[in-house]
């Protein structure tokens, strides 16, 4: 789907909304609706067609907006908001939806100074997460888009296997620096987050941030890790031992095996999200783990690293076919170790479509 193929998407939920038009200032939205890339934009979607549609930059970007975004005026001003809160007034504007979730209470402030100077004839009203609505149904574009990251991350971990980058001795620090080289290696423009490395006792610490602590024979070591490909990101997580594995980490690895193909099972189209928590968190709890099962199942992906739908207890909504998400169910015991399987995934009539292709048998090496 094209940009402009986007805005008219999102021109029926201002409709619905009972908006004359939208300014868009989260940057990851007004790249998904424009194109653009720079790192100081806002745009104004109104809600009758694209006649008066702006980009708002300012000059670092000119050459680079007129590239990404051939399609939509550019507006050259620093202050790009108030700039376009002028233009929608001269417009005849006067419902104008602003993204109140991503605003802060500063900006809005500066944005009313400027309705003030106009008379009040513009009225801000808050239209939080109508671009994310959106977003969150994916074209094959995008999912080609997330292949791509998946394969790399993929073929990075393989790499890294083969050569030996997981064995007692190497730092935990050492090991996210080598996987994130051989993403990059492998056609990722960057991590798509901050490599997650947790060996022993740190594996049953969620988001471990990799320190200097140094892998040991017998350890669990988790691998939280994705790539960034053409704005798009990847997410999995694999558990390994290195050396034979304990009794209980076999257990608790079947454990979380388990969980993971239930929750992979009950994706499909117009289920409930928080069903899909449900299924893959009665496995843990059954087994008398469920407090140690201490987040929510999984994600959306895209744009972002997390975004919606979220696969969560307390989550809301149903899944659509093109939706990206994750199902990441873990059990951490603490001061021993733990245990995630992560994939990423598509959801589609037929079943979901799996973009994480490495094996999920516990490996021991």
């Amino acid at each position: 789907m094209t940009p402009a193929a986007r805005r008219d998407a999102l021109r029926a939920l201002l409709r619905t909304a009972e908006l004359d038009a939208l300014l868009v200032t989260d940057l990851v939205n007004v790249r998904y609706l424009s194109g653009f890339t720079g790192s100081n934009a806002a745009l104004l979607v109104p809600a009758d067609g694209e006649r008066g549609t702006r980009l708002a930059t300012d000059g670092r970007y000119t050459t680079q907006a007129a590239a990404e975004v051939p399609d939509v005026p550019v507006l050259i001003e620093r202050a790009c908001a108030r700039a376009l809160v002028t233009d929608a007034g001269a417009a005849g504007i006067r419902r104008l939806g602003f993204e109140s979730g991503h605003l802060t209470v500063d900006a809005h402030a500066a944005l009313l100074e400027v309705v003030s100077a106009d008379n009040g004839e513009v009225e801000l009203r808050r239209a939080p997460g109508l671009v994310q609505q959106l977003r969150a149904v994916k074209d094959e574009a995008e999912i080609d888009a997330l292949r791509t990251a998946c394969a790399a991350a993929d073929a990075a971990l393989a790499d890294l296997i083969a050569a030996g980058g997981l064995r007692p001795g190497r730092t935990e620090r050492e090991v996210a620096a080598d996987l994130e080289q051989r993403m990059r290696q492998h056609g990722a423009d960057a991590p798509a987050f901050d490599t997650i490395i947790a060996a022993g006792a740190n594996s049953a610490i969620p988001h471990h941030r990799p320190t200097d602590a140094v892998l040991a024979s017998g350890d669990f070591v988790k691998m939280d890790f994705g790539a960034l490909r053409a704005g798009y990101h990847s997410d999995m997580t694999r558990t390994v031992v290195l050396g034979r594995p304990a009794d209980w980490q076999r257990e608790l690895y079947a454990l979380v095996a388990e969980a993971q193909a239930a929750g992979r099972a009950a994706l499909g189209v117009g289920v409930e999200v928080a069903s899909v928590d449900a299924a893959a968190r009665e496995v843990i709890t059954e087994a008398g783990r469920g407090a140690e099962f201490s987040h929510g199942l999984g994600h959306g992906v895209g744009l972002e690293i997390h975004e919606a739908p979220a696969l969560s207890a307390t989550g809301a909504g149903t899944l659509a076919s093109g939706m990206a998400v994750t199902v990441e169910p873990g059990v951490y015991l603490a001061g021993r170790g733990g245990v995630r399987i992560e994939d990423t995934l598509v959801v589609r009539p037929d079943g979901a479509e799996l973009l994480t292709l490495t094996g999920k048998e516990l490996l021991a090496l």
